[in-house]
């Protein structure tokens, strides 16, 4: 059964932002033409609790990129929601966004490499029974993100870019297309700032 779109859709595009680069601005546009979103937010993480503290920016500093990239384009909004919450998990972010604009509808963009280990994620299955998802193609991750276990077990619920806010959750689309070849771990190992 299908559902009709009636309200502001938003994309939610969270990471560390360590730092922002192009590749960020490049799906985020791409999600917002290939689904239909009216905007982007960009959610920079105080700390993935998966990722090492060694090479990470500070906050205000990862934030401050994320802010110059996202000057880019009108639909990118860059916020510290995450900062403020005291608890660092997707799936809690998700739960206080969805409490506090509940006119809003919300999309969670990721990549490919993000799919690939989303089981490893804090209360993972929630995040695609609370938003749509969006996943983003990102070498060389591609197989072993379709054939992870998010996948697997969401495996019917999966639908096309263009018919994904048509669909009732959970439900999510891989979006395949020019990949960026930006990276923020290539960025830090250029400027010296990783091994």
């Amino acid at each position: 059964m299908s559902i009709i779109k009636s309200q502001r859709t938003i994309g939610l595009l969270g990471g560390s932002f360590n730092p922002a680069h192009e590749g960020h601005l490049h799906i985020s546009l791409q999600a917002m033409r290939r689904i239909g979103l009216d905007e982007v937010w960009w959610l920079v993480s105080p700390q993935n609790p998966l990722k090492s503290t060694d090479d990470m920016a500070s906050f205000e500093d990862r934030f401050a990129s994320a802010q110059a990239i996202a000057k880019r384009s009108p639909f990118i909004r860059v916020t510290d929601f995450e900062n403020h919450l005291k608890s660092r998990y997707t799936a809690d972010t998700l739960r206080e966004l969805t409490h506090a604009y509940p006119h809003l509808r919300f999309v969670w963009i990721m990549g490919a490499d993000n799919l690939a280990q989303i089981h490893k994620w804090h209360e993972w299955q929630s995040i695609f029974q609370q938003v749509h998802v969006a996943v983003y193609d990102r070498a060389p991750y591609t197989f072993k993100a379709l054939a992870g276990r998010a996948s697997q077990r969401f495996l019917y619920t999966r639908t096309t870019p263009a018919e994904l806010l048509s669909k009732r959750l959970p439900a999510w689309c891989f979006m395949f297309g020019v990949r960026h070849p930006l990276s923020a771990t290539e960025i830090r190992k250029r400027l010296g700032k990783t091994g």
